[in-house]
């Protein structure tokens, strides 16, 4: 298959530079991520508590509240029920939300200390827990005003609380009974660490490779832009010099030493087809680049529009042998425009540059988008083309602009929520394969 094609023309129909907005949505799933992982570590946290409490009052026969223990496990059961509830109704999760999530599990850790012992239970520690999951997730402001409360309740621990060692005989094994809950509650904190840092991390990897992705999508359309806007700007410079021609030839028609060469006749009516041929391809540019989406558009069918597309293509190409098939089946309603006739267009010509003996060309359903698989009988793609398939500028054709064509159609594919593919045919030569939701071409 070629490696590129001449530029097309600018589509404003299906090319619109991205905003902020996606960046913005990106950080709003990311957000969306971190407060499911807060959710799951709030679960992790009442099945510890759960544990905790029963192995404390039944094994070391430590008398707890187990009726306001039980309470405050509640209370965190019931926040995280409304978390999940509030993610499905909210479009984005802000830095107020898990501020606030947050501030509420200290509030509950700071309850069950109270009813445990104070700041004498080996688990007060689970406060810088807290805080390291609110330097990760929160903004600044809100990561000091976390440390400033859970401070406030480290001390407020120490004068308030319930106490459970002294008053039930263990002043001689409190030493002990605090070193292994030191060593619990370490282990404990370390691996909710580690789990909770690591899930967070992807999350912000997965943002930063999707917002390097939009910014290269991004600059790469704004060079289509770029290159449309010359190739509107070309066809306005054309448009002269195609009418003079075309006055010129048709002078020379009728001029009676050419009107009697019939050979010499003949060319000029040749030459003549060709220059409408090329006005026509000029009026086309002009038109793609003047048009708003929706405007100038044809209301068609699928099996309609690619067997008129296939028609026009093999009578003005003349191919030496097309090969279409169509096995879409039932047919669907859709919108075309001349981006999307050109695009195809550019493919088939790709095809027939590199393969002139034969193109394949086969449409068909896969669900509910529309598959166009083009054929050739050529060399096929070398694996660095493959592997920069689409960029601009990478063509084997070694001239310049070479690769353009195919940088084009990836990308106003792209804009259709579609995607453009590439690789080597195992009976010889390339097949590129065109995939369109029919959702985006839907009436």
């Amino acid at each position: 298959m070629l490696r590129g094609g001449a530029p097309l023309p600018c589509y404003r129909t299906l090319i619109e530079p991205h905003t902020g907005r996606s960046e913005i949505s990106i950080d709003r799933v990311t957000d969306e991520k971190n407060l499911l992982l807060l959710v799951q570590l709030r679960w992790l946290a009442v099945i510890g508590q759960v544990v905790t409490i029963l192995i404390v009052h039944y094994w070391f026969r430590i008398e707890l509240p187990l009726t306001e223990m039980a309470l405050v496990i509640a209370f965190l059961i019931g926040l995280n029920l409304a978390s999940l509830l509030r993610r499905r109704q909210l479009d984005s999760v802000s830095n107020t939300e898990l501020f606030l999530a947050l501030l509420l599990d200290v509030a509950a850790l700071t309850m069950q200390l109270y009813l445990s012992g104070g700041a004498a239970n080996p688990f007060i520690s689970l406060y810088l827990l807290q805080v390291t999951l609110g330097a990760v997730l929160l903004e600044a402001w809100s990561t000091w005003t976390l440390v400033i409360v859970t401070s406030a309740c480290f001390v407020g621990l120490t004068k308030f609380y319930r106490d459970i060692f002294m008053s039930r005989g263990y002043g001689g094994d409190f030493a002990s009974l605090h070193i292994q809950g030191m060593f619990v509650c370490f282990v404990l904190s370390a691996t909710l660490l580690v789990l909770f840092i690591t899930r967070i991390n992807g999350n912000l990897r997965a943002r930063d490779a999707r917002l390097a992705s939009l910014r290269q999508q991004s600059a790469e359309e704004d060079h289509i832009v770029r290159m449309g806007l010359l190739a509107s700007g070309a066809a306005h410079e054309l448009g002269t010099p195609l009418a003079t021609l075309s006055v010129i030839l048709n002078d020379w028609q009728h001029m009676p030493d050419i009107a009697d060469a019939p050979e010499l006749s003949q060319e000029l009516s040749e030459m003549q087809l060709q220059v409408e041929r090329c006005k026509t391809i000029v009026s086309r540019i002009l038109i793609s680049s003047g048009e708003a989406r929706g405007e100038g558009t044809i209301r068609t069918t699928v099996n309609a529009f690619f067997d008129d597309l296939a028609a026009e293509w093999r009578t003005n190409r003349s191919p030496a042998r097309f090969d279409y098939v169509n096995t879409f089946g039932s047919d669907e309603p859709i919108v075309s425009d001349t981006a999307l006739k050109q695009v195809i267009f550019n493919l088939f010509d790709n095809a027939l540059e590199c393969s002139p003996q034969i193109v394949k060309v086969d449409v068909r359903r896969a669900d509910e988008d529309i598959v166009v698989a083009v054929n050739d009988g050529g060399p096929g793609f070398s694996d660095d083309m493959l592997a920069a398939f689409g960029k601009p500028y990478r063509s084997s054709k070694g001239r310049p602009g070479g690769g353009l064509g195919l940088f084009l159609v990836v990308n106003v594919v792209r804009k259709l929520g579609g995607s453009v593919t590439a690789r080597n045919s195992e009976d010889g030569g390339a097949v590129v394969t065109l995939t369109l939701p029919l959702a985006s071409l839907s009436p």
